[in-house]
């Protein structure tokens, strides 16, 4: 009973896997939309698009295969995901540094000692300066 389960698990992967539908989605949020750049063909509805993608899915084209497609015409600015080589691989480094840096800097300022004042002063004991604060506090008064 228990190697059934694993068995089960696995078919049913490649069976959701084989979903045309479920291709064309991950395809749609993969793609940028083209009229504009500015979401993906999934979330902004860029019809012509959708019906390639469609289209491209029904022939039995793999994702790669649709993928690189688009690339061709294109270029790598239609992946929604930027390819993390060349140039490119910037955009994952960067934040990954930044976010370093900025925990290193967190760290620093926790373990950095606050400023206490070295010396205070006695009551009775006159603090530097105490006439002039005086006598600019009377003038301020007047």
């Amino acid at each position: 009973m228990k190697i059934w389960l694993p068995i089960f698990i696995v078919l049913s992967g490649v069976l959701l896997a084989s979903d045309p539908e479920e291709l064309v989605i991950d395809l749609e949020k993969s793609l940028m939309a083209p009229c504009c750049w500015s979401g993906t063909v999934y979330d902004h509805g860029h019809s012509e698009m959708e019906n390639k993608i469609r289209q491209f899915v029904n022939e039995g084209r793999s994702k790669d295969e649709i993928i690189d497609y688009f690339v061709g015409v294109y270029g790598e600015r239609i992946l929604a995901v930027p390819v993390a080589s060349g140039f490119n691989l910037l955009a994952w480094i960067t934040p990954l540094v930044i976010g370093i840096i900025g925990l290193g800097i967190i760290f620093v300022f926790i373990r950095t000692p606050k400023d206490t004042p070295k010396e205070v002063p006695e009551e009775g004991k006159p603090t530097p300066f105490d006439n002039e604060i005086e006598k600019e506090l009377k003038e301020f008064d007047d």
